[in-house]
């Protein structure tokens, strides 16, 4: 959310002035002027979410301390971790992070890959 509303922040005043004045209403505004500029904002927001789902370690391994609800494989960040760990399997725990890593590797530079296509970049 920060970063969106510091990409909102950082345009002009004066772009909302002279669309105004031009006869702009608000949903031309969002249309032809916030939304053409915070896209890349939106675009690594985005990216960081997918980032951040596939690294989700700290919540699930907290409840799953107090519930039986949640299972020690309930993310690959989990099961990689009670794979080394609980199981003393090291190498097994290293290559589930490793395939974690590359795909989310692939993921993201597909996704940037996709975007930029559609760009025209």
């Amino acid at each position: 959310m920060l970063i969106l509303t510091a990409a909102l922040a950082a345009i002009p005043q004066e772009q909302f002035d002279a669309a105004r004045i031009d006869g702009c209403t608000r949903l031309g505004e969002v249309r032809h002027l916030k939304l053409p500029q915070i896209l890349p904002a939106i675009i690594m927001t985005l990216l960081f979410a997918i980032i951040g789902t596939l690294q989700l370690f700290n919540e699930p391994a907290v409840l799953s301390e107090v519930t039986t609800a949640v299972p020690t494989s309930y993310t690959p960040n989990m099961y990689a971790y009670t794979a080394a760990f609980t199981q003393d399997n090291y190498y097994y725990g290293a290559a589930v992070a490793v395939l974690l890593a590359l795909f989310t590797l692939v993921l993201s530079f597909g996704f940037l890959r996709i975007v930029n296509r559609q760009a025209g970049i």
